[in-house]
């Protein structure tokens, strides 16, 4: 009997030191977990404040393009007129040499020619602007480039809603209208 309570005994030491090597793995098992969740958080801490970090970075840097853009683009705007004034002074200077000459000349032919020379000058800068003249006599009136000032009765079914004369001439720059024509329109 001393035997079996011996054995029985063993068992129960062999049992105990079973359940504490278990307890000793769950705790270490635990302790392992423990230190993977918080590698993991801290590891994630990481990205999130790497992420942030870019985010303010790429946030900073278009705002400072933004800016950049704004300023050029006003730069622009201010001195968009200065390439069409500086070819349009020339002309400028040749009208008034042509006030002074005008003041001592006699021959009226001499005068007509020099405006005629003056205003082919400025035709010729401002098409190389891109300010284009477009006719509109003869043509189907168009609202979207011309403006009607009155209507005239037409002397033929040719002319109905045609453009018989012109006021004032109508300007493109481009492919925008930048004045209409205004026309009389045959009705």
């Amino acid at each position: 009997m001393q035997n079996q309570e011996n054995n029985t005994n063993d068992e129960k030491q062999n049992k105990e030191s079973v359940a504490q090597e278990t307890d000793i793995k769950t705790d270490s098992t635990v302790e392992t977990d423990e230190k993977t969740a918080v590698d993991k958080t801290a590891e994630m801490e990481a990205k999130v404040n790497d992420l942030n970090d870019k985010y303010l970075r790429l946030y900073s840097e278009f705002d400072n393009y933004r800016k950049r853009t704004l300023k050029e683009r006003s730069d622009i705007i201010k001195t968009a007129s200065e390439d069409v004034f500086k070819a349009v002074l020339p002309v400028l200077d040749d009208l008034e040499r042509a006030i002074k000459a005008n003041e001592k000349a006699e021959d009226l032919n001499a005068i007509k020619e020099g405006v005629h020379l003056i205003l082919n000058k400025f035709k010729n800068i401002t098409t190389q602007k891109g300010l284009i003249p477009f006719e509109s006599i003869g043509e189907t009136f168009n609202p979207d480039v011309m403006e009607a000032i009155t209507n005239i009765p037409a002397s033929s079914d040719e002319q109905k809603g045609k453009v018989v004369d012109e006021v004032e001439k109508g300007y493109k720059l481009g492919d925008k209208v930048i004045r209409f024509a205004k026309v009389i329109i045959a009705q």
